[in-house]
């Protein structure tokens, strides 16, 4: 669409600058030190909710566009921005800016493949909220599309390689280090449960009392639905409780899973693979609106299992456990010597921690296209069975359910006219 480009209303008086919003810490964007302005690449921010708002700036670049499908989001953004950044209502007009370097996604993420494939093929690197994509066959479209681009691509999710692990209380280097020394044995068990640290919103879900509303005149609905089947209009289908409903994300597990599934993936080994079983205990669940669930459990080929233990009905499981040893949040273990053993084990393979070398110097960043695909089929495996509410095997290779065609249609859903991957 032509002639969507907004002009940037007068700065408030007292509103937060650009330069001010620094939500990610600096630790995680890598490096530090001061960066000349002629080095920066320039970035546009394509969702400008409350996360969008928070994600406006980081080291390394100058913000130059924001776009929303909501007015006042986007007044908002320009507000914070200050003088110099444009605002657009369709991401499509930003991407022909040949001046945007990098686009960040802060979308639902219903539009996170359709949007990053479009700007890939405009010359552009991508740095994406997570859940990565909404489907496993939308993950499998957009990792083909980045690599035959040859663009750099980015998700936000950092606990693999940078900062303490969400309620661990250490870095994963060190849980790395003792599996990959075999001190725990082999296969592995690791079990993800609010009990031992982690808590993934669980209780997030959707409502299924939606009368229509009307659309209210500053949100261009229609763009907001985008790819996905419309629905009438409710406030709670929108914004901050998008998260409960299948056709946008997958409630908690689609909000937070990449969060705690990405690391787990990193310290198996199973950058390359998927589970071959996962089987979800939960009740039947509504057709548009996300519920809970009580356990879903995946294992590897190799014997290896993720357990997400949503109701902590196992109150003493160790976060990762073998034959040789257990190993509880903040690394305590009954493995003699486990800290003096750990000091003389190797570090892990290094990984480029700042995206914006990632994009100078075209080195894949530590979780890009093909590992955060995997790991965030972790999370649309657990969507599928939970939906499904039965076991399910899964071949890792071609990326299919085995022998069940319904499981097969949630991994290629069909996008609502005219918008296609």
């Amino acid at each position: 669409m032509k002639g969507n480009a907004i002009g940037r209303r007068a700065f408030l008086k007292g509103a937060v600058s650009a330069s001010a919003v620094m939500v990610v810490p600096r630790s995680v964007l890598g490096g530090g030190g001061w960066i000349p302005p002629s080095d920066r690449l320039a970035k546009a921010v394509i969702g400008t909710g409350i996360m969008g708002r928070e994600h406006m700036s980081y080291r390394g670049a100058k913000l130059v566009a924001v776009c929303d499908v909501d007015e006042t989001h986007l007044q908002q953004a320009l507000e914070m921005a200050g003088p110099g950044v444009q605002g657009y209502r369709d991401f499509r007009e930003v991407l022909e800016r040949p001046d945007v370097d990098v686009v960040h996604i802060v979308t639902p993420p219903h539009w996170h493949a359709l949007i990053a494939a479009e700007a890939v093929k405009a010359g552009k690197d991508i740095w994406c909220e997570k859940p990565m994509t909404r489907t496993i066959g939308e993950g499998k479209k957009l990792v083909r599309v980045v690599q035959d681009c040859g663009r750099m691509f980015r998700l936000n999710t950092w606990f693999r390689y940078q900062g303490l692990f969400y309620g661990f209380g250490t870095p994963v280097k060190d849980i790395k280090k003792a599996v990959t020394a075999g001190l725990l044995g082999w296969p592995l068990k690791v079990t993800v449960s609010r009990i031992t640290g982690f808590d993934w919103k669980f209780y997030w879900r959707g409502r299924t009392d939606l009368p229509p509303h009307p659309v209210p005149k500053e949100l261009d609905y229609d763009m907001w639905l985008g790819p996905a089947p419309y629905k009438p209009y409710h406030p709670h289908r929108v914004h901050a409780s998008f998260r409960g409903y299948w056709d946008y994300d997958g409630g908690g597990l689609g909000d937070m899973g990449m969060h705690y599934l990405d690391p787990v993936q990193y310290i198996l080994g199973k950058d390359e693979t998927s589970p071959v079983e996962v089987l979800a205990d939960c009740p039947q669940q509504h057709p548009d609106a996300c519920g809970s669930w009580r356990r879903i459990t995946m294992k590897y080929a190799d014997g290896c299992m993720i357990v997400l233990d949503g109701e902590a009905r196992d109150k003493n499981a160790a976060f990762i456990e073998g034959p040789d040893g257990k190993l509880f949040p903040g690394m305590v273990s009954e493995i003699r010597g486990l800290k003096e053993k750990l000091a003389t084990l190797p570090d892990p393979d290094p990984q480029v921690k700042d995206f914006f070398e990632s994009v100078r110097k075209r080195k894949k960043f530590a979780l890009n296209e093909d590992n955060g695909h995997r790991s965030c089929t972790l999370v649309n495996l657990g969507k599928v069975a939970v939906r499904l509410g039965r076991p399910l095997r899964f071949d890792p290779e071609n990326q299919v359910f085995i022998g069940d065609e319904e499981a097969n249609r949630l991994i290629d859903q069909p996008m609502r006219a005219p918008w296609k991957l």
